[in-house]
């Protein structure tokens, strides 16, 4: 049973993110990161791979907050959130932000108002604010589910960036590999992918009533997790790490080994096939062992 009540107004996410996304870069509280991007095809997928253009604003960004806050490793961003990025409240148990440092235009966070765990299970509320917001904002959702899945806060928050990915013909890069899905019941593998993962279709109607199918979904949720070997302990706590990627009318979860390969950092979009380097010397690195391969290295092998 979900708690709370959905205070999202239907139809006004999207408007109400393009407004504050142009007020939080007049008054410098959004930092986007440029940069530069190619296509790398391998397997099938013509994988995106932004290469950072220039990190000074972020790295000066973080100097400061430390220099702040000292190096006190409870530090918080999501409590008290900063209020330049809010975007709106979506539940009683939930508000969306912009992501300050974003690669993505229009990258929104989905944080808890109380704080949880970023290693703890998604809840029925945490789907119910999801959909809320996936119905008026076409977007790729996505979960880092610890810090060896990519995740760079403890605050549980889940992330959704507009759709589609690239302007290539596709949505998201691995999605010609998703057609050849082998279901057994609601639960499936794509067989393409060189490693561990579980693969459902949604109901797009669902997005119409969060509340009423936040426990369906919450559900399907929970058999994808089992089916690669995931389980609660210590109560709402993840035995492993893993990331989730969901659209309105599909969920993906891959369990993960490590979060980086070499130097490079993979969360839920390199999965999604859009993956980010840092340099010149890592496009090389990516380019001569396949972004695949990467991919097979961060996750669990078959």
């Amino acid at each position: 049973m979900v708690q709370g009540d959905i205070l999202l107004k239907p139809g006004t996410l999207w408007t109400s993110v393009k407004e504050r996304t142009e007020y939080a870069l007049k008054c410098g509280a959004l930092l986007s990161i440029a940069t530069d991007f190619e296509f790398v095809e391998q397997a099938g997928v013509s994988f995106l791979v932004r290469i950072l253009s220039n990190l000074t604003r972020k790295d000066a960004a973080k100097k400061e907050q430390q220099q702040t806050i000292g190096t006190a490793k409870e530090f918080n961003p999501f409590l008290p959130y900063e209020q330049d990025l809010f975007v709106a409240d979506i539940s009683d148990t939930h508000v969306c932000i912009l992501n300050k440092f974003n690669v993505v235009d229009h990258h929104l966070l989905i944080i808890t108002r109380a704080f949880e765990e970023q290693e703890s299970l998604l809840t029925p509320e945490d789907f119910a604010a999801l959909l809320a917001c996936l119905a008026d904002f076409d977007g790729l959702a996505f979960y880092n589910g610890g810090k060896s899945a990519g995740a760079s806060q403890r605050h549980k928050h889940l992330q959704i960036v507009p759709l589609p990915l690239v302007n290539s013909g596709v949505q998201i890069p691995i999605e010609p590999l998703l057609a050849a899905a082998e279901f057994q019941g609601a639960v499936a593998t794509i067989p393409q992918l060189p490693f561990v993962n579980a693969f459902a279709t949604l109901d797009p109607e669902w997005v119409k009533s969060p509340l009423t199918t936040a426990g369906k979904i919450s559900e399907l949720y929970r058999s994808l997790l089992n089916s690669v070997g995931i389980d609660a302990v210590d109560g709402n706590r993840q035995s492993g790490a893993y990331n989730l990627l969901a659209t309105r009318e599909w969920m993906l979860i891959v369990p993960r080994s490590q979060e980086h390969f070499q130097s490079i950092s993979v969360n839920s979009l390199g999965l999604a096939g859009a993956l980010l380097v840092r340099n010149e010397q890592e496009m090389q690195f990516l380019k001569a062992t396949g972004p695949m391969n990467i991919l097979k290295q961060i996750a669990v092998s078959k």
